[in-house]
């Protein structure tokens, strides 16, 4: 077996048959992390989001912490229980994009997709971000190279990931259930240790906050709506079930549902659990590390989660290292969310022609090989771009989300109108008015909120996303159209009846008179055109004069061509010269025979066929025209795979 596939086999696996798919998917136990783990994860920097904002009108501000949190965990029920209807409406997988371009039409339909995209290639960066950052609390090292940990890490599940759905998923669910357990004993302890009147005080607790500016009024106002819209950040993660329906196992619905309310019942009693215990401790936490006084100087400041579990578990140094690398698993593996999002919405877009078709097809594991790739790929250059500064990456997040949201659940609202008009039964009207209510107080509360989220985050980089979003809607229509130009130029109608030829002309191009030569010669006489010719370019006089010495020698029956080129090209002159036959017979066509070598190595490619690549790249353009590749295999082909599957046969 070549080296190639045994690499490909040892990281990936075997491939699966087709007939297979029903094997990867997945029961709700596995569904819950491979697709809820973004959700679950954002716990683990949601409340630090809110904290830091509120930090910069100073720890005073801190008191509007439960009443922001209190509002993210009411939105957050809303969406959940508005995509419950989506999941039970639209079971064939595709999320906010199907339910847009079914009911708003397909152009609204393709922006919520790209703002999709761009949040799927956000929750990887920022979630991997994350996670190094939780790293870097406990081990400075990682820190100091942040980026490039990030990079590796990404590498590390794309890799994962390539080897199947289902793989992927069990290899995922204990991380996922190990955050939960551990966060589970986290609380427990805190509030055992807290009902004994043991004093909870986190590291930071003594510190000082310098804030910005003394905030009142208007200000205020502002300050906490953009705490509560960094808070929101815990929403990302949601539509992922609602996308990955297909991927569930039998009743799809039911099953995406049922873990679409255990994604919010233990999300958000993680969420309000770990804000009361960050708030008891008297965590402080600041964007820069100059506002807070106190901090050693030379110490990046700790995560909230880190500085929660110090101050829970006191000097049992083991369980705070459990908490800090069961968040970091889970951060890191909350990109697996969208590994698992981008790839299928992907392969739906290029379905309906506004992606490349690349992006369609599942690859030998029967995963969308091709799309996890391309979010990778997308997700390494923000990192790098960002330096994996959560900070900065965070203030990008969560505009494409909403903006899904919002036209998801206006979507709904159409949806459900249109089933009402067509007279169901009393039962089925009930329970149709009742989710098209779910999905209006959804529209309207994440209309509200995605406005909120532009204006306090625009100036502070979300305009990119707001950029971004517009010309990947606009990359996608260009495709479209150019799929629809394509499909139009090839479809045949009714009246369009395929012409012969008039005559057919027959070139083979030759360098010298060796093997390949003398077998592209004998099958281009096997085809008996109408004229056969041989075309040589005469860039070196001795060789020529030594092809025809040994050409009359062999009494070819074929006439040789030869083509002056003084100044030593060979394209060209071969160009010009095929345009001036198709001139003169413009009703004809013209057969060119292109001897190649075949070889086994990549390296060898680079010796060989470049002429011949160029030629046929130049001849691929022109009408009329037909490219033979007539192959030689040399001896080093015999280890390709292909020889070898023709020598089994």
């Amino acid at each position: 077996m070549p080296v190639v596939d045994t690499a490909k086999r040892f990281f990936f696996g075997r491939a699966l048959r087709s007939d297979r798919l029903g094997e990867t998917l997945l029961p709700k136990r596995i569904a819950l992390p491979v697709f809820a783990s973004d959700a679950l994860s954002s716990n683990a920097y949601a409340t630090q989001e809110i904290l830091i904002v509120l930090a910069l009108g100073g720890f005073s501000l801190y008191s509007f912490g439960p009443w922001v949190a209190l509002a993210v965990v009411l939105l957050y029920f809303v969406v959940v229980a508005s995509y419950r209807q989506n999941v039970h409406a639209y079971p064939g997988g595709g999320g906010d994009y199907t339910v847009v371009s079914h009911n708003l039409g397909p152009k609204w339909g393709v922006f919520t997709a790209s703002a999709l995209l761009v949040d799927y290639t956000l929750t990887v960066a920022v979630s991997i971000s994350a996670a190094v950052a939780n790293l870097g609390s406990v081990f400075p090292v990682i820190s100091d190279h942040a980026a490039w940990w990030a990079v590796g890490i990404i590498i590390l599940i794309t890799l994962i990931n390539l080897r199947g759905i289902r793989e992927s998923g069990v290899a995922f669910a204990i991380p996922t259930y190990l955050f939960i357990a551990s966060i589970a004993v986290l609380v427990g302890t805190g509030i055992i240790r807290t009902v004994m009147g043991a004093d909870l005080t986190a590291e930071s607790a003594a510190w000082e906050i310098i804030a910005e500016d003394e905030v009142t009024g208007l200000a205020l106002a502002f300050l906490v709506a953009r705490a509560f819209s960094s808070g929101t950040t815990a929403l990302t993660g949601i539509e992922a079930i609602a996308n990955g329906v297909p991927s569930f196992r039998k009743p799809k619905s039911r099953n995406a549902a049922t873990t679409l309310l255990l994604l919010g019942v233990i999300s958000m009693a993680m969420f309000a659990s770990i804000t009361w215990l960050a708030l008891s401790t008297g965590v402080k936490v600041t964007g820069d590390d100059a506002d807070l006084v106190g901090l050693p100087e030379g110490q990046p400041q700790k995560t909230v989660i880190v500085q929660v579990a110090q101050a829970v578990f006191g000097e049992f140094t083991i369980a705070v290292l459990v908490i800090s690398l069961a968040t970091a698993l889970i951060l890191a593996l909350a990109a697996n969310t969208a590994f698992n999002g981008f790839p299928v919405l992907g392969s739906i877009l290029a379905r309906d022609g506004y992606l490349p078709r690349q992006l369609h097809t599942r690859g030998d594991r029967l995963s969308y090989s091709n799309g996890i790739i391309v979010l990778a790929a997308f997700a390494v250059v923000l990192v790098i771009v960002f330096q994996a500064d959560v900070s900065s990456l965070i203030q990008l997040y969560i505009i494409g989300v909403f903006v899904a949201f919002t036209l998801g659940q206006v979507g709904m609202l159409r949806h459900w109108n249109r089933e009402l008009r067509r007279d169901p039964s009393p039962e089925e009207r009930r329970r149709m008015q009742r989710s098209r209510v779910i999905n209006a107080v959804g529209a309207a509360l994440t209309g509200v909120v995605l406005i909120l989220v532009l204006v306090t985050k625009f100036l502070q980089g979300a305009w990119i996303v707001v950029v971004a979003m517009p010309i990947i809607f606009l990359i996608m229509q260009g495709i479209h159209r150019h799929y629809d130009r394509v499909r139009e130029e090839l479809a045949v109608g009714d009246e369009i009846h395929v012409t012969l030829p008039a005559r057919v002309h027959g070139i083979v191009l030759i360098s010298k008179l060796h093997k390949p030569a003398l077998r592209a010669l004998a099958y281009a006489r096997a085809t008996r055109h109408d004229t056969l010719e041989a075309l040589t370019v005469d860039v070196d006089p001795a060789d020529t004069a030594a092809l025809r010495r040994d050409w009359e020698r062999r009494d070819i029956p074929v006439t040789l061509r030869v083509i002056e080129s003084p100044y030593r090209e060979i394209t060209r002159p071969i160009i010009d010269y095929i345009k001036r036959v198709r001139r003169d017979s413009p009703r004809d066509l013209v057969t060119v025979y292109v001897p190649e070598y075949v070889v086994g190595h990549w390296w060898e490619q680079l010796l060989h066929n470049q002429s011949a690549l160029r030629l046929k790249t130049r001849l691929l353009f022109a009408p009329g025209v037909m490219v033979v590749s007539v192959p030689w295999q040399l001896t080093s082909s015999e280890l390709s795979s292909d020889s070898a599957d023709w020598r089994q046969s």
